[in-house]
């Protein structure tokens, strides 16, 4: 389930060409299970009218402070204490200056400085040409926004409406969706480094063929994406995968095993957790082709032999990191059948406390999972439901686990 069902969030729009992002913003945190009231300063009324937000939020629109529904004309007190939450998206520069200075000439920053500082979060996506977002005065602004309490989201890079290109592009509305989603989130995991592996390896017969699996990475990418959701810090080691990076994550792409295990090596000193959730391949060509290997029409097939790959998981849960406790180990075992026998196997001969087993042919390339989390202590079964939700159980297990 979305951390934002059930959340009432007031969405306020200041001027800017960005508010049609906002209309796909306010659409998405309805369908998230989200009630939405739309306030909107006058500028914003010349880029989206009050019909469209209204027709996507189902409740009427506010741009006065004036508003005759209010009983006691007091709708910036009304409405934001009703709030979860006020998102101004976009937030013009100006508009950010006025909440700096505590300006309040209209409903949407009256309702920003009227609001419980304690129980109503301000959170701002801002939304401008590159050159005003690069000012000096509009990052001395940001700085002490951020410093006041207000929860300033990152801007986009790429194509403006003006024609240059940079820094300051609003966020698009399922990046703001996804922020929204990791600041709602309970921080099980606050003070936690995460590293995870994920996806398949690709292991090189000669220029244009390999070795390789069915693994897509999306439980790997959805483990990454929970912990980060949960207060992580969260580095993602995929192998060749055409997933996006959850936001926030730090991503390193790689190919092969011993590619995959370089890695790891080279950032697991850093974490406290290591999820193996990675289909490495357990063997590789024992050479590499320079060129393709061509048929030759005699029928014969090329000699290939085969050695075997580093044990990541086995590796790292060997070190002395992890034997004293400082690193937990949490094993994934991708079978075919007999799921708890080989699951179980696996656990002990890598000497980890945590492995999650699945029926790998079942889920591979899927959204949705069923886990079997076998310990010391025997197994458990997270019942079949998407790699998301299954991933923010594993994690919320972990975060019990290290407590």
């Amino acid at each position: 389930m979305s951390t934002l069902a059930g959340k009432h969030i007031v969405l306020g729009l200041s001027g800017g060409v960005a508010a049609f992002k906002s209309a796909e913003l306010c659409r998405a945190l309805v369908k998230a299970g989200v009630t939405v009231q739309v306030v909107m300063t006058e500028a914003a009324e010349h880029f989206m009218t009050a019909v469209t937000m209204q027709a996507l939020s189902g409740r009427p629109v506010y741009t006065s402070q004036w508003d005759p529904r209010e009983a006691n004309n007091m709708a910036h007190i009304n409405l934001s204490r009703e709030a979860d939450a006020i998102v101004v998206a976009p937030a013009s520069a100006d508009f950010m200056s006025k909440l700096l200075h505590g300006g309040a000439d209209e409903l949407l920053s009256l309702m920003c400085l009227a609001r419980p500082i304690d129980k109503v979060p301000l959170i701002v996506a801002p939304a401008m040409n590159r050159e005003m977002w690069s000012n000096p005065a509009t990052q001395r602004n940001v700085a002490q926004l951020k410093a006041d309490g207000v929860h300033v989201l990152d801007v986009g890079q790429g194509d403006q409406a003006c024609g240059e290109t940079g820094d300051g592009r609003m966020l698009e509305a399922e990046e703001i969706l996804e922020d929204l989603m990791a600041f709602f989130a309970p921080k099980r995991m606050a003070g936690q480094r995460v590293l995870v592996t994920a996806g398949p390896t690709y292991e090189a017969i000669d220029p244009v063929r390999g070795i390789t699996n069915l693994s897509s990475g999306k439980m790997g990418f959805a483990i990454a994406r929970a912990a980060r959701m949960a207060g992580a810090e969260v580095t993602l080691v995929a192998g060749p995968v055409h997933l996006a990076t959850p936001r926030g994550v730090q991503r390193i792409d790689v190919r092969s095993a011993r590619q995959m295990l370089d890695a790891v090596l080279a950032g697991v000193d850093d974490a406290s957790v290591f999820v193996a959730t990675a289909a490495v391949a357990d063997w590789r060509p024992d050479t590499q082709a320079d060129q393709k290997i061509k048929k030759d029409g005699s029928g014969q097939t090329p000699a290939l032999r085969f050695v075997e790959n580093p044990d990541i998981l086995a590796t790292v849960a060997a070190s002395s990191r992890a034997r004293s406790g400082d690193l937990f180990c949490v094993g994934f075992a991708a079978e075919s059948h007999d799921l708890l026998a080989h699951a179980t196997a696996k656990r002990i001969r890598k000497g980890v406390p945590l492995l999650v087993g699945n029926i790998g042919p079942a889920t591979f390339g899927q959204d949705d999972n069923a886990l079997l989390l076998v310990d010391d202590a025997g197994a458990r079964e997270l019942p079949h439901g998407s790699k998301q939700d299954l991933a923010v159980q594993l994690i919320d297990d972990i975060a019990r686990r290290l407590s």
